[in-house]
């Protein structure tokens, strides 16, 4: 095995790891950013008030993107153990 197809296959693997990353916190960022437009106009300065909503629509991402999630990650892990007998002879 060849060095571009190992750099392919790391590359295949960041660019999981930032998707998946990427489907749970944007949710959440775009929330808090609301979130703290509404307390900037309000003057109301609650902590509660931008971490329980956050944290709500992350765990409601999990539960709805879970599935899609596992199955990427999956899907990388079979082809990566699928490429062993090719990595090593």
């Amino acid at each position: 095995m060849d060095i571009n197809e190992l750099t392919s296959m790391f590359a295949d693997a960041m660019y999981l790891v930032i998707a998946m990353v990427a489907v749970l916190v944007t949710p959440g960022l775009l929330l808090g950013l609301l979130i703290a437009v509404f307390q900037a106009a309000t003057q109301v300065n609650e902590q509660t008030l931008s971490f329980l909503p956050k944290l709500i629509i992350t765990l409601l991402m999990v539960l709805f993107a879970g599935h899609w999630l596992i199955q990427q990650l999956a899907d990388l892990f079979d082809r990566l153990f699928m490429n062993i007998p090719h990595i090593i002879g």
